[in-house]
Formats: C-alpha cells, sequence, structure tokens
C-alpha cells in the first residue's frame, strides 16, 4: 500500500528530502529542556536573526555539546551523578538530553552563548537570491533537439 503524503503531490518533484526532515521533526522528543524560538528585530539590510533559547540550568559549558550536520542543529547535555554526595531528597535529577532543529537552507548559526542557566544560539537567514532563468525549446525538423 502506498503511503500519500502533502508532499506526495505529482507537481512537487524532489521533495522527498524535505519529507525526510519534516518527519524526523515530527518525532520530536520529551519536551525537556523547554525552549524559546524567537525573531530579533531586523536592523536596515542585515540579515533575519533568530534565537533559539533553551532552559538548561545545572549544566556547565563543559556537558553542552552543540553540532550542525546536514542542516540539523544538535544539543546534546550530559551530566554525570556525582557519587560523592549522599542526597536526603533529590528533587534535581542529573539528566542527558538531546534536541535537535531542522534548519532551512540559508540559515546559519552565528554564535552560541550560556548566561544563568540558559543557552542563546543566534542564527541569521540570508535572503536568496531570486534566479529567473530563460529555458529555450529545441527541435528542429524531426523533433530532434540540437546539441
Amino acid at each position: 500500500m502506498t503511503r500519500l503524503t502533502p508532499l506526495s503531490n505529482p507537481l512537487l518533484l524532489g521533495f522527498e528530502e524535505i519529507e525526510r526532515l519534516v518527519d524526523r521533526a515530527a518525532k520530536g522528543g520529551d519536551g525537556y529542556p523547554p525552549y524559546n524560538i524567537e525573531r530579533l528585530a531586523k536592523d536596515g539590510d542585515r540579515a533575519e536573526l533568530l534565537r533559539i533559547t533553551l532552559a538548561v540550568a545545572g549544566f556547565t559549558r563543559d556537558q553542552l555539546e552543540i553540532t550542525l550536520e546536514d542542516n540539523q542543529l544538535c544539543i546534546r547535555g550530559r551530566q554525570q551523578d556525582d557519587k560523592s554526595r549522599e542526597y536526603l531528597y533529590r528533587g534535581i535529577a542529573a539528566r542527558q538530553f538531546s534536541r535537535t532543529f531542522v534548519l532551512a537552507d540559508g540559515i546559519e548559526v552565528k554564535n552560541a552563548d550560556l548566561a544563568n542557566g540558559l543557552l542563546s544560539i543566534d542564527l541569521h537567514r540570508l535572503e536568496p537570491e531570486r534566479l529567473v532563468r530563460r529555458i529555450e525549446i529545441g527541435g528542429g525538423p524531426n523533433g530532434k533537439t540540437r546539441a
């Protein structure tokens, strides 16, 4: 049985990669850590600025890793249990996480900063060039195209 999706329309050619990315993003995670995505004010001719902010209280810079691979921004946090401590009550768990964001073409990671338990990652979206190209129609007397 063939699976029909919005991107399987015969007029949308070559969008299989986008469909794969949408499926991957839909798998999401458990919602930890919470995050915000905001659009920052555009300043004149500068590229559009976006900021992802994750609440990573309790994590140090050494325990966080940010990677970008195949337009996927992945943030991982790894904490180790401190075996030297004896807890009477433990409400703050040493927890690992992985949060992935799929970035569109033209979005670049500008920088990342950790302050007051918030990890901020700034992105900028470059304006794509609008390309218009005329396609010549070939064909000779027998319907063959010229080389």
